[in-house]
């Protein structure tokens, strides 16, 4: 344990967790983007046609989106190895590190030139700046969950940790309203060529201010006087791992869920381009719609918690939703209509959010 982690339960306003929600909603606008491009993405790093490598735009969208898990495959590696260092260091060092190592990945992205310009590089450098981003997202969540939880007052636990999901609702709905802009400023071939790329800087360009409003946040880790042998990691991760297995596999199967669906939700904007060949306005609104609701029921969800308990709000809306899924992606291809396509979105936005 080191000077940095106070002895003392740190004194954290309420301007400190707005602080850590937006350096949260920026890391995941940074991370989440990535989907709602997956379209364009694919005809820059993996083309098709005279100068391309992929023998039909399906094999470039499926090597977009590839990339875009690619992101996945280090996540759990940096909860564990920055998550350590939290507990180590404290949250705020942690939140950081996590800040600006996204900040510099889709820097990254935004800048690799196409295919076309470099070749087989291209995509290589596209996956490895996308895994550096799975590293830091999975490096952000565990910190920044703590350090909400921490500065909440004890009856108010479940509505501070809803402005995790919250935030991520604020990254989606800031995502889709990029999207929206650009579809409407821009022609589609432009869009196609470099109106990703401005969305991408524009998360790029939030990293000072990220940096700054995380810099002046107070830590929350604090060694408690009933627990002498505060240091987490004095049993090691194989220790820690043996003595909370059961609630770490429900944990990871309640995460695990929710994830999935969240991501069936970023992929809205890509199915309704694709699959419903709907113009690009229409598609980003998808996303512009997930977010607002997904903001809404985040926040009732964390309020309702702490009235009722987690259990029910975990449970119900969750088999709700898995329930509706299939009836509600037959609406949307059944009508074919924006507004079913909205309407499908929020009810889906509203179930999984307010479990979250």
């Amino acid at each position: 344990m080191t000077d940095i982690i106070s002895p003392e339960p740190p004194v954290i306003r309420r301007r400190h967790v707005t602080a850590a929600v937006i350096g949260n909603a920026l890391e995941f606008y940074d991370f989440t983007t990535y989907a709602f491009f997956a379209v364009q993405i694919g005809q820059a790093f993996f083309p098709t046609g005279a100068g391309g490598f992929m023998s039909s735009e399906f094999g470039s969208l499926m090597a977009s989106l590839g990339t875009f898990g690619a992101g996945f495959i280090l996540r759990p590696v940096g909860g564990i190895v920055i998550g350590g260092y939290a507990d180590r260091v404290g949250r705020r060092p942690a939140m950081m590190l996590s800040f600006t190592l996204m900040g510099a990945a889709i820097l990254a992205l935004a800048l690799i030139p196409s295919y076309r310009a470099i070749g087989i590089a291209a995509p290589i450098l596209a996956v490895l700046a996308r895994m550096l981003q799975g590293f830091a997202l999975g490096g952000e969540v565990g910190p920044t969950t703590a350090y909400l939880v921490e500065a909440a007052p004890l009856k108010s636990r479940g509505l501070y940790a809803s402005w995790q999901s919250a935030s991520q609702s604020i990254a989606a709905m800031v995502g889709g309203g990029v999207g929206v802009v650009l579809a409407m400023t821009l022609s589609v071939a432009n869009v196609d060529e470099y109106g990703w790329r401005i969305a991408f800087l524009l998360g790029a360009l939030t990293l000072p201010y990220g940096l700054y409003i995380r810099r002046s946040l107070p830590e929350s880790l604090h060694a408690p006087d009933h627990l002498p042998h505060y240091d987490s990691q004095s049993a090691g991760f194989w220790g820690i791992v043996r003595d909370h297995f059961r609630a770490i596999v429900i944990g990871l199967m309640i995460l695990m869920g929710g994830t999935v669906a969240t991501y069936v939700l970023n992929y809205m904007t890509t199915f309704a381009r694709t699959n419903l060949h709907m113009g690009a306005s229409q598609s980003f609104s998808a996303t512009l719609v997930n977010g607002f609701f997904g903001l809404a029921a985040s926040l009732l969800g964390g309020w309702l918690a702490d009235l009722f308990g987690r259990r029910k709000l975990m449970i119900i809306p969750r088999f709700v939703f898995l329930f509706s899924v299939y009836p509600i992606f037959l609406l949307i291809v059944y009508q074919h209509s924006t507004s079913a396509l909205l309407f499908g979105t929020a009810a889906l936005s509203i179930l999984l959010n307010i479990s979250s």
